[in-house]
């Protein structure tokens, strides 16, 4: 029997929308997954199989094929788990209910628990684009995934906690957001301007930076403040606006870097990479590309401390940043 169930992939910093079409027919037991999937992808064989088992459920001792559509988009990471695992259960007949306005997000522990997944922002942000009513995130992202808001975010803790509701033998826990929403000013930064003396003239070179979003070097011999009032820099610009709240809680949530005691990135990123960095390192990219420190400084400071050590080719591809105020990352056999 054929099933199909829906997720999301991230690419960059957008999602995209996948199909997990899972077929069950006779012959030897074994499991394929087809898809451009990586190897996190591919381990979903054994994560998938031992959490329906451990789970009480049975899984198919048939011939199982994964596909995951569009064949030509690459699929990275473990958050494939749980669509997969819903629709080897929607194949075997163990769960009859229509899934199409549902969007499966989650990695499988092999007791059927339900762990942190990355870019879930990104991928409900697509899900609220595409029109599809309800996303299935774990509980701990479901603060995370109720910040874009026309959304019904369905918090799960376990694979059987979600048969129950599939089945309708419980209601849905739907995620009622809190203090997530609150886009008030954040807390001062930790070294403030008004706080260092002296150096007016630099002080005031800040302020016009700040206030125009202009570029700034600063010159001098060590131990006159450079690093210090560059540090400050961040306690005078404005507090975000709604829309650059979560651009910038976008990008941190794709790279990891989203703690999970605070799903709403609200002060402006500082960002101090040191001058031995890549290129990828510095701008993004990488086989599987990921946001740099660009990307990451994102309507904050980009801070480049002792700027003639960092050498040629880095500056260089600055330039493209600088002039375009976008990333462009090309690869060959890429998106």
């Amino acid at each position: 029997m054929l099933s199909k169930v829906k997720t999301a992939a991230v690419i960059g910093l957008e999602g995209y929308l996948v199909d997990v079409e899972v077929d069950i027919s006779s012959g030897l037991p074994a499991m394929t997954i087809v898809g451009l999937a990586d190897t996190a992808v591919q381990e979903a064989r054994e994560r998938v199989r031992a959490a329906i088992r451990n789970s009480g459920y049975t899984f198919p001792m048939k011939r199982i094929v994964v596909n995951l559509a569009p064949a030509d988009l690459k699929k990275a990471g473990p958050s494939y788990d749980l669509p997969i695992a819903v629709g080897i259960l929607l194949s075997s007949e163990q769960v009859n209910v229509d899934v199409s306005q549902t969007i499966f997000l989650g990695e499988l522990s092999l007791d059927g628990s339900l762990r942190h997944t990355h870019g879930i922002l990104p991928m409900v942000a697509l899900a609220k684009e595409e029109q599809i009513a309800t996303v299935i995130v774990p509980e701990v992202d479901a603060r995370e995934a109720s910040l874009i808001e026309g959304s019904k975010i369905i918090p799960i803790t376990s694979l059987p906690q979600l048969v129950s509701y599939l089945r309708g033998e419980i209601p849905a826990p739907e995620y009622e957001p809190d203090e997530t929403r609150d886009y008030s000013s954040p807390s001062a930064s930790t070294t403030d301007l008004a706080d260092i003396k002296g150096q007016e003239h630099v002080k005031r070179a800040l302020e016009v930076a700040a206030a125009g979003g202009h570029n700034i070097i600063m010159c001098g011999p060590p131990g006159s403040g450079k690093t210090l009032l560059a540090r400050s820099l961040s306690s005078i610009l404005p507090p975000m606006t709604n829309e650059e709240t979560l651009e910038v809680t976008k990008i941190y949530s794709v790279s990891g870097l989203l703690p999970f005691d605070t799903p709403l990135v609200r002060q402006r990123p500082f960002r101090s990479p040191h001058y031995t960095i890549s290129n990828a390192g510095l701008v993004g990219g990488g086989h599987w590309p990921k946001p740099g420190e660009i990307s990451l400084s994102h309507r904050g400071v980009l801070f480049l401390d002792e700027l003639p050590e960092f050498g040629h080719s880095l500056l260089e591809v600055l330039r493209q940043p600088l002039e375009d105020k976008v990333v462009t990352i090309s690869r060959a056999q890429a998106c």
